[in-house]
């Protein structure tokens, strides 16, 4: 275990990175700021601020992108109350989870659960309940989040009312969709769709796809 001195970088620090990133953006994007388990969450990651990964952890509360649409946990604030050490424990077993979207789908970085290519990012599509692999790391993920790749990305999963409703919904909640959208009745267009938390989605999510196999 490196000590908290050891994984805050004075010389190179990341979160200048970051912020240019954002200042960049091509969608919107808000940064809320750290709270006071910032520390905790850098330890219990054991990665340092010279990356954007332990930059984002300890310097932010985490990104809301696209109105809210997409979320980057951070060490959470009172708008986005998880964060990327609570948010974990109990929940991936050989992933960590490191955002997810309205839509209820995870984003999580491989430990070697997923796929052979440790250390890059997986999608959990509510569409399939099955992880797809994005071939990208994390730096290259918060880039892709920020661009206008991401409408490309959710180009047939979203709605004509979607900003509205996004707009609306508190950032530690997603949409439930009845037909669930996995099923050949479900549809980001016809389904019924309610707020709900994000655990209570992930939960439901993972229990299904466990019996779907």
């Amino acid at each position: 275990m490196r000590s908290l001195q050891e994984l805050i970088s004075m010389d190179d620090p990341a979160m200048p990175l970051v912020r240019q990133w954002i200042e960049e953006a091509e969608r919107p994007a808000e940064l809320l700021p750290a709270s006071d388990q910032a520390d905790e969450v850098l330890l219990s990651l054991q990665v340092t601020t010279r990356s954007p990964m332990g930059a984002i952890a300890h310097e932010t509360g985490g990104i809301l992108i696209d109105h809210g649409w997409l979320r980057i946990l951070g060490s959470g604030h009172e708008r986005l109350p998880r964060n990327l050490r609570d948010w974990n424990q109990g929940r991936a077993q050989g992933f960590l989870l490191v955002a997810d979207d309205a839509l209820g789908g995870f984003f999580a970085i491989n430990g070697g659960a997923l796929g052979e290519d440790m250390g890059n990012i997986y999608y959990l599509d509510p569409e399939s309940l099955q992880w797809t692999p994005l071939q990208c790391g994390y730096s290259d993920f918060v880039q892709w989040a920020l661009s206008d790749r991401i409408t490309d990305f959710y180009e047939y999963m979203r709605w004509a009312s979607w900003q509205q409703d996004v707009q609306a919904l508190a950032p530690d909640q997603g949409f439930g969709f009845y037909p669930f959208l996995w099923t050949q009745e479900g549809s980001v267009e016809t389904s019924d769709r309610r707020p709900l938390p994000m655990s209570e989605i992930y939960a439901f999510n993972i229990e299904q796809q466990a019996l779907l196999g």
